[in-house]
């Protein structure tokens, strides 16, 4: 048996293939089937079933498209209503695949229709368990992402007395040396406290999980829905493609439409991947600054700040940095409203003059100060007294609230963020001077860091 983990960074999300004699299975495989397919190559076999834990909000699974290429069979539990040929696997339901046992545990409370599955090896003893978004390294998954989505719909606070039940009956019967392998880690906007560490133990997390340490149900119920982050707009829109399943990423991406020089429309939503530096030296006007380097979480911010709903343009510098692009936003579903993906586009260009620091440093009141953290990041601590918390993802709808009758400086916690609220700031409010604080954040961050600790 061979048990392979695959991890995407920038979505901090798990996927999982597992070997045995010649047949492979699949856990919750992201949408770009060709490390799957390189895993079984490698290892002379055949891809032959994908267990699905339950509708992922957050990327687009490619279940379907590896059912479609290799005839696999997909496991899923039948409470998630899905649109493809699938097998039910209900509690305690089992599936062999080589020498390997596939056990399916109901665990609802990240959503009602969750699947966890127990690996069994030849001798029937429990090796792992692939816990999906139900049970993480130090955290359980959040309950508040399935009200309006979804075949079931069930408030945050059945899903949260749900995932106490799972808790405590479930995986706490599981034996302690039991791997735990879950779907996402630090970084994942589907739970709030997740380790770094990306496996664990069933005795580990006993020990130190919060979510096994409340005994009391009101109490866990109360301590589960305090605190979550916010709900980026692409969640819903993801649990609907996942359940009727995508298309090839490969398609996606090749059917997107290209241009060079395209001159677009007025109005138009301009989502521009470039380097703030380069976009601060032009860009269109009305522009909006997602950035997308390898280690920035472009999929999320895109899918926060664009609804799913909502046509747009993607801009990149050249043909591979625009495939790039395309590539990323097609793993969150976002290429079906893409109107197209352009080089060069033609159009009237504008250039952001930088802050003065100096002046920022010492009138600081003479600026408004528009701070778009998340508000569990403002509630550890703000960096300026005065400034106004609008969240990014907030801020295409309430930039009406923004005072502009002093110049506008926008920051957000490191200087990545702020380049998109900046440039949505800017677009939305064109008579406004506004400024990107950007890097230089960090400085007035350590002042803060410093300040509280003496």
């Amino acid at each position: 048996m061979n048990i392979k983990h695959f991890y995407d960074e920038a979505l901090a999300q798990g996927s999982f293939a597992i070997e045995s004699e010649g047949k492979v299975a699949l856990v919750d495989p992201y949408r770009d089937i060709e490390p799957f397919v390189k895993f079984s190559e490698e290892h002379n076999a055949k891809i032959v079933a994908v267990f699905e834990t339950h509708p992922h909000a957050d990327f687009i699974s490619s279940h379907l498209e590896i059912q479609k290429r290799f005839g696999a069979t997909i496991y899923v539990n039948e409470k998630v209503g899905v649109s493809y040929d699938y097998t039910h696997m209900g509690h305690g339901d089992e599936v062999k695949i080589g020498q390997v046992t596939f056990k399916a545990l109901f665990t609802p409370g990240h959503s009602p229709d969750h699947n966890s599955y127990l690996l069994l090896d030849e001798n029937r003893e429990q090796k792992a368990v692939f816990t999906g978004d139900s049970l993480f390294v130090g955290d359980v998954g959040r309950p508040d992402l399935r009200e309006g989505a979804g075949n079931i719909q069930v408030s945050r606070k059945e899903l949260a007395g749900m995932m106490y039940d799972t808790v405590n009956d479930v995986f706490a019967d599981l034996s302690d040396d039991t791997i735990v392998y879950p779907a996402h880690g630090a970084g994942s906007l589907c739970g709030k406290n997740m380790s770094s560490d990306l496996s664990s133990t069933i005795a580990n997390e006993k020990a130190n999980n919060w979510a096994f340490q409340i005994k009391d149900k009101g109490k866990f119920v109360d301590a589960f829905l305090e605190g979550q982050s916010f709900i980026p707009k692409y969640f819903p829109n993801s649990v609907e493609v996942n359940r009727k399943g995508a298309k090839a990423l490969d398609e996606a991406v090749k059917n997107a439409e290209k241009k060079d020089g395209l001159e677009i429309p007025k109005g138009s939503i301009i989502i521009d991947t470039r380097a703030k530096e380069d976009f601060k030296k032009g860009h269109l006007k009305g522009a909006i600054n997602i950035q997308n380097k390898e280690d920035d979480k472009f999929e999320t911010w895109l899918g926060s700040i664009v609804a799913p709903d909502e046509k747009y343009y993607l801009i990149a510098d050249n043909d591979e940095a625009l495939n790039f692009a395309i590539y990323r936003a097609a793993k969150i579903g976002y290429e079906n409203n893409l109107v197209a993906a352009v080089t060069n586009p033609k159009g009237e260009t504008v250039t952001d003059p930088q802050v003065n620091l100096d002046d920022f440093k010492n009138n600081p009141d003479a600026y408004t100060i528009i701070d778009i953290r998340n508000q569990s990041e403002v509630a550890d601590g703000k960096f300026f007294d005065s400034a106004k918390n609008i969240p990014l993802p907030e801020l295409r709808e309430r930039a009406s609230e923004i005072n502009t009758q002093k110049p506008v400086v926008v920051h957000c916690a490191g200087g990545y963020r702020s380049a998109a609220g900046f440039s949505i700031v800017k677009s939305l409010l064109p008579n406004a001077k506004v400024y990107d604080l950007s890097d230089a954040v960090k400085e007035f961050k350590q002042l803060t860091t410093t300040s509280s600790n003496s």
